[in-house]
Formats: structure tokens, C-alpha cells, sequence
């Protein structure tokens, strides 16, 4: 046990990450994926299930069974 903290500790410190430019790129394209996600918008279905669970009262229960909605768009 001794010889492995000795291994570890013993290691030097590597200066690691990548350069600002790569950085930057990848930070532009996420950017850009990240949009595009955004402006699909949010569907029919979900936008009714959340007005339903923000209204006063509501809950699960105000769903009824999934089984009823299924395959309904």
C-alpha cells in the first residue's frame, strides 16, 4: 500500500485541456446545435401536459390513464 500512494504521489502534474482555439470551436458548434433545439420549440403534447400540471389543482391524476391518449397527436 505503501509503494502504490508513493506511485501516485510521485507522478509529476500534467498541464492538460485543450488550446483556446479548439475551445472556441467547440463552443460555437454547441452553440449552434444548442439553437436549433431551442426553435423546434416545445410539441403540442408536452405544452398541454405542462399547462395542465401548472394549473391550480393540478396533478397526475388529472391525466387519466396514458393508455386512452396513446397514439393520439
Amino acid at each position: 500500500m505503501k509503494d502504490f500512494k508513493a506511485q501516485k504521489t510521485a507522478a509529476p502534474a500534467k498541464q492538460g485541456g485543450l488550446n483556446p482555439e479548439i475551445q472556441s470551436r467547440i463552443g460555437h458548434q454547441l452553440r449552434a446545435m444548442y439553437d436549433d433545439v431551442v426553435r423546434q420549440g416545445v410539441p403540442d403534447r408536452f405544452a398541454e401536459l405542462i399547462r395542465k400540471l401548472d394549473a391550480p389543482g393540478g396533478s397526475s391524476s388529472d391525466f387519466g390513464d396514458a393508455s386512452k391518449t396513446e397514439g393520439r397527436d
